[in-house]
């Protein structure tokens, strides 16, 4: 509508055009998929199947992405470092692992990276063999490798962000590096890129998808077993992407609940 000054009137929209359609469409999905859980055994041994594999999914997830998190920002600080030699090392880093993808570097560091450092551990006078370590300890090694990459360049963008002054005042106060990094530059850095940081927990939370190849027993992996033993594919494949949507969105509302928790404070 436009005001009497010509320009655009801001109107609320309406309760009808505010609703989530799209939450009450899968939340329909959800009811017709769990009434034929509940009424058909077939589908029921499937949802009991996947759900011994979702545990590992989310233990998976949730151990690889905060060491991500780390690794990203240590590169991060590197990349804005004035240290010639800390710069050039997470640049080097940042640049190879960004352009290689996460399932040939999961096979890199499962098969090539992990025997050297077992080799490296054994010359050193600790007794180790490769086999002693579990293909879900490399593979979360992998991802936490991979995924700090991205998060080192969300970081950087964040910390680029921010204006120099507050750094600048900072120290007229007193504050040390280590003080204004801590206690003023993260968490405002933390703040602005939460959408972009969950965005890669939903995509590393998907990706965790690739540890199948390891033979290692997600969500993916059962499901891949049993289409092999009975090959009901049409079902075990609905109720996989269902499990894995219902993750997705839960993380989601998550993240958007802790940005308008952070937006209600700052206003």
């Amino acid at each position: 509508m436009i005001g009497p000054d010509g320009a655009l009137a801001s109107e609320r929209p309406s309760l009808l055009a505010r609703a989530p359609w799209w939450l009450l469409a899968l939340a329909l999905v959800a009811v017709l998929i769990g009434w034929r859980v509940a009424t058909d055994a077939l589908w029921r041994d499937i949802a009991a199947r996947l759900l011994d594999g979702l545990g590992l999914t989310l233990l998976v997830t949730s151990i690889a992405f905060p060491l991500a998190l780390g690794i990203g920002l240590f590169s991060a600080l590197g990349l804005v470092s004035g240290n010639l030699f800390f710069r050039q090392f997470s640049t080097l880093y940042v640049q190879v692992v960004r352009g290689l993808p996460v399932l040939v570097q999961i096979f890199i560091v499962a098969f090539v990276l992990v025997p050297l450092g077992v080799e490296t551990a054994n010359f050193l006078g600790f007794r180790i063999a490769a086999q002693d370590v579990p293909m879900v300890v490399r593979v979360i090694a992998a991802l936490a490798f991979a995924y700090g990459a991205f998060e080192a360049e969300t970081l950087r963008g964040g910390l680029t962000s921010l204006p120099r002054g507050q750094a600048e005042a900072a120290r007229a106060l007193g504050l040390s590096r280590r003080q204004t990094l801590r206690h003023i530059l993260l968490p405002q850095t933390f703040r602005r890129v939460l959408p972009t940081l969950g965005n890669d927990l939903i995509c590393l939370l998907k990706d965790s998808a690739l540890v199948s190849v390891l033979g290692v027993r997600d969500i993916t992996q059962e499901a891949r077993l049993y289409q092999s033993a009975t090959f009901r594919y049409t079902e075990s494949l609905v109720l996989l992407a269902f499990y894995y949507l219902a993750l997705t969105l839960l993380v989601a509302l998550g993240v958007r609940a802790l940005e308008n928790r952070y937006r209600r404070h700052a206003a």
